[in-house]
């Protein structure tokens, strides 16, 4: 996979982000096939968050934010739009 591929993609932390250097590890589903890497964030952040991978770092390294999730009802309010 070429390195700047995870790059703009969204992953799932599976193992705790401790925060600044001290990484946790995270998911990432590229062509249906799970991929693993250390993460670094600013923050830490808890097992199950949703987060966007903004750096790789090479060595299946990568910087990653927290990415908000759309609510099941559809947009922030629950209200699906249209209806």
């Amino acid at each position: 996979m070429a390195s700047d591929s995870v790059v703009g993609r969204v992953g799932t932390v599976v193992n705790g982000i401790r925060g600044g250097e001290r990484p946790g590890e995270v998911r990432l589903m590229v062509a249906g096939i799970a991929h693993y890497y250390l993460a670094y964030a600013a923050t830490a952040l808890a097992a199950g968050t949703d987060v966007l991978v903004i750096n790789n770092r090479g060595a299946r390294q990568v910087d990653v934010e927290p990415w908000p999730t759309v609510p099941s009802g559809g947009g922030p309010d629950g209200v699906v739009e249209g209806s």
